[in-house]
């Protein structure tokens, strides 16, 4: 099962929160869970206005060998205006339309930067033994 907590922050501090949300999906093959701006495409939903998260930013997906795994999706843009970083003990950049396994068990957290200010996308995630 993976777990995903999000909070979406804006200001130089981050008791600025603009929403917290949950959601989990089984861990199964084909299983998924999405991140962006499209409420009809996306399980966990960023402001619409907020132009630097795309409208499917970021997906979650179950590989056949029960292995999760997170992408960076290509947005309509050729360069992002956002910066991706996967942490699980061992911070790093995602690279865009870049994809990294999220290890089981196992907690950690992926956060989308806006390059431009003050605002950031933190996705908090928890992945059991089972």
């Amino acid at each position: 099962m993976l777990d995903l907590n999000m909070a979406s922050t804006s200001g130089a501090d981050d008791a600025a929160t603009v929403a917290m949300l949950m959601a989990s999906a089984p861990s199964r093959p084909g299983a998924t869970l999405a991140v962006g701006r499209d409420a009809t495409r996306c399980h966990l939903v960023t402001p619409a206005d907020w132009l630097f998260v795309s409208r499917v930013h970021l997906e979650f997906q179950c590989g056949d060998d029960g292995i999760w795994w997170v992408t960076w999706r290509r947005g309509s843009q050729d360069a992002p205006v956002a910066e991706v970083q996967v942490d699980d003990g061992e911070a790093r950049l995602l690279p865009y339309g870049g994809t990294a396994p999220l290890p089981r068990p196992g907690s950690g957290e992926v956060v989308i930067l806006d390059l431009n200010g003050q605002r950031r996308v933190t996705i908090g995630w928890f992945l059991a033994a089972d």
